[in-house]
């Protein structure tokens, strides 16, 4: 790797975030945010966020204020920029118009940025002209027009663009995640950076930015590689005015896949990373996820907490190839992630997904007493309603699923059910069970699965519940019991 290279380490790495504030927030990009994120922690260095901000059609102030949600709820900080502040302020592009201006005359001053007035119709004639491919683009003949040529397009009341003088060499770079990359000369030519009406191109202001804000290491998505290395012209460009004094090393990151093989768009729903927390996905989770598109913490474990991820990130350990987004997966290593909870942290993120169940001080004693129940069962925080509403429900609210009601044994299976219950004195869960096991397995010889599949449907309506002794012990005597009768009038 050339001398050029930052060679930073340790406490002295700066990597970046820098999003541009169009639509809802992508798994992919956020999975970009992480990688950059637990790649500064784990060395000890910094991560910038600043926001790509200068496409006025498409940005959007919700995108913007969507995307603090995202890296908020899931805990990814930042140590420079947005909200925070730091010593290269503003960090919206979109404010940093006069700071570009200044970069740029330096650069025409210095010979790296030249006058272009060809449009492309022109471009296109002149590579016929020369017998060459007329798509295959601007041939640098501008580079030493004269000042009186110049001159002359004016009077024709052209503007020109500018455009960066590329060097006549081979640009190549060590590719922190896919290996040496060479680029032979002539491979690109020189590039617009500015447009005719004076506004600077992303290919510009994003090397200038990581110049300016002295980033050491650029992780991003494998989409970008292509202009790798006009930023690596342009970096020369601004090592030689004395703007820095580096180039960052890179690591282009793997795409994110979707539904056969295909790059995970914008319209595909698991690509939105607030579906799949509305879903109820909880952010470590969700992370540990994530961080398994392209990494994995060891070749037998896929289930980690952040801390063991930052402990163990090493970006060269990243798979150059395409991750796939596998929903069942994620929502498994998300189930894993919430048995991991302590039982009062895990009822305390269920209330989002009750509200409308869960009023009173009476029903948080009783989810924080039914949540033990399901932790062990849920994969998803969206599951909860499904499996504790009903202890929330008046009994004679109680809706039964079509494919929840009993058999021709249900009608019996109620009525002894009623009658051990009603005779029970102590009301726990073992007690409980003990008596309708007696009176439906050993009294009427009914296998388990036939025994109770009816008292699950009196108590909760639905074929899957939490456990069953248990949750009557919850709803208590006469509730239980007064549930037991509905069902058996109505059979």
């Amino acid at each position: 790797m050339s001398a050029l290279f930052s060679t930073a380490s340790g406490a002295d790495v700066r990597v970046r975030f820098c999003p541009s504030p169009t639509g809802t927030p992508h798994v992919g990009l956020i999975r970009t945010a992480l990688f950059n994120w637990a790649f500064a922690r784990h060395h000890g260095g910094k991560l910038i966020f600043r926001i790509e901000d200068t496409d006025a059609s498409r940005d959007s102030e919700e995108s913007y204020l969507q995307l603090l949600d995202a890296l908020r709820w899931l805990k990814i900080d930042w140590d420079e920029g947005i909200d925070v502040g730091g010593p290269h302020e503003p960090y919206r592009q979109s404010q940093r118009s006069e700071i570009y201006q200044g970069i740029i005359e330096k650069l025409k001053e210095s010979g790296h940025l030249y006058e272009s007035f060809a449009t492309g119709e022109e471009i296109e004639a002149r590579n016929i002209a020369n017998g060459r491919d007329p798509k295959q683009g601007y041939d640098n003949f501008e580079r030493d027009l004269t000042e009186e040529q110049r001159a002359a397009y004016r009077a024709e009341g052209r503007q020109p663009a500018l455009r960066l003088r590329v060097p006549d060499h081979d640009l190549g770079f060590h590719d922190l995640v896919r290996g040496d990359i060479l680029f032979p000369a002539g491979s690109f030519t020189d590039f617009v950076v500015v447009r005719p009406n004076g506004i600077p191109l992303y290919t510009f202001v994003n090397p200038v930015d990581d110049a300016l804000m002295g980033i050491t290491h650029v992780l991003r998505g494998e989409d970008l590689l292509s202009s790798t290395p006009r930023q690596i012209a342009l970096y020369s460009a601004l090592i030689e005015i004395g703007v820095t004094d580096a180039i960052p090393q890179f690591g282009h990151l793997p795409f994110v896949m979707g539904e056969g093989n295909k790059k995970l768009s914008k319209r595909d729903p698991e690509s939105n990373l607030f579906h799949h927390r509305d879903r109820g996905f909880i952010p470590e989770g969700l992370l540990n996820y994530l961080a398994l598109l392209g990494w994995s913490l060891s070749h037998d474990r896929d289930v980690f907490t952040i801390d063991e991820m930052v402990a163990a990130f090493d970006v060269t350990q990243v798979n150059p190839n395409p991750a796939r987004f596998d929903q069942k997966k994620a929502e498994s290593i998300n189930g894993d992630h919430i048995r991991m909870l302590e039982p009062h942290d895990f009822a305390e993120r269920l209330l989002p997904y009750l509200t409308d169940l869960v009023n009173s001080g009476e029903d948080r004693v009783m989810l924080s007493k039914a949540a033990p129940l399901v932790q062990e069962r849920m994969q998803l925080l969206g599951e909860a309603r499904g499996l504790l509403a009903f202890l929330f429900t008046a009994d004679d609210a109680i809706e039964y699923d079509a494919n929840a009601m009993p058999g021709d044994e249900g009608a019996a299976v109620l009525a002894a059910s009623i009658e051990a219950l009603t005779a029970l004195g102590t009301w726990t869960h073992e007690p409980i069970e003990a008596a309708l096991r007696a009176a439906l397995i050993d009294g009427m010889g009914l296998k388990p699965r036939n025994a109770f599949g009816a008292l699950r449907t009196a108590i909760s309506g639905r074929r899957i519940s939490p456990p069953l002794f248990e949750s009557m012990e919850l709803l208590g005597k006469q509730s239980t019991l007064a549930r037991l009768q509905r069902l058996a009038a109505r059979l």
